[in-house]
């Protein structure tokens, strides 16, 4: 059954694949992006596509630009907009952190909580998180987007039970590491306020913690995971993909609990 979905952060990455795929579904998409060119580059895409989504700009984080969210219907509200950025957290500058958070958990929030009282008037519809697997897995100078993620599934988990008796759905989408430039960008960013002359942390153990990037998979894969889940009526409350990211998610949070110090 076709649904109208309305997808945040849909002007790069795994938002806009997942926006174009549900259209090719016979979805109607509605999909927010931050600026303007991001607009005109979903555009030229759902064209190329030959698909048909309605766009409006939406930074997040502008109260204004939220407030065009209250101007549509939809079934199912999936907010993907998020940021990354790596880095020491104990050093990084906490107006970087601030940003991250007003991003990826407050702003996030706001949205969700304009979904869910317009789902709540219909008394029906479905918020869905995009999460990550550092919604429940953390490590060193990966601790800026964790912690953010962190606190995005505990939202959900809350909202879950919250909306439940008013027949509204909520769950996470928990991707793998994927190659769409989002995880690259987050190491890049942090070589603009680090100083190996200032800080403590050693350049070596930074650049380490960046192996791996080249080892992330086709994210046309969890572009099709995202299409097939986003509008069923029933599925799990966590979809992480693909299973050996779900697997390493579940095995971190039992050896979290033998850990000493």
């Amino acid at each position: 059954m076709s649904k109208t979905i309305m997808i945040t952060g849909a002007g790069s990455g795994l938002g806009k694949g997942t926006a174009i795929g549900l259209a090719k579904e016979g979805h109607k998409v509605i999909a927010s992006v931050e600026n303007l060119p991001q607009k005109t580059g979903l555009m030229e895409a759902a064209e190329a596509a030959g698909v048909d989504i309605e766009i409006f700009k939406m930074d997040i984080t502008n109260a204004k630009d939220r407030e065009r969210m209250k101007h549509y219907d939809y079934d199912i509200f999936v907010a993907d907009a998020a940021v990354n950025e790596g880095g020491p957290i104990w050093e990084v500058p906490m107006s970087a952190l601030r940003e991250l958070f007003e991003v990826n958990v407050f702003s996030t929030l706001e949205t969700a909580r304009i979904a869910a009282e317009h789902f709540v008037e219909k008394r029906q519809g479905k918020i869905v998180f995009m999460s990550s697997m550092a919604g429940s897995m953390a490590a060193a100078y990966k601790g800026l987007y964790a912690s953010s993620k962190h606190a995005l599934e505990a939202i959900a988990k809350s909202m879950r039970q919250e909306l439940e008796e008013f027949n509204v759905q909520v769950a996470t989408i928990n991707p793998g590491p994927f190659e769409t430039g989002f995880n690259k960008r987050a190491v890049e960013e942090k070589w603009e306020w680090f100083d190996p002359d200032k800080h403590y942390t050693s350049v070596e153990n930074l650049k380490e913690s960046e192996q791996g990037l080249d080892q992330q998979n086709d994210p046309q894969l969890m572009i099709d995971k995202m299409v097939e889940i986003i509008p069923k009526d029933h599925h799990k409350f966590r979809t992480a993909f693909p299973e050996d990211t779900a697997e390493n998610m579940r095995q971190e949070e039992k050896e979290n609990w033998d850990i000493e110090i």
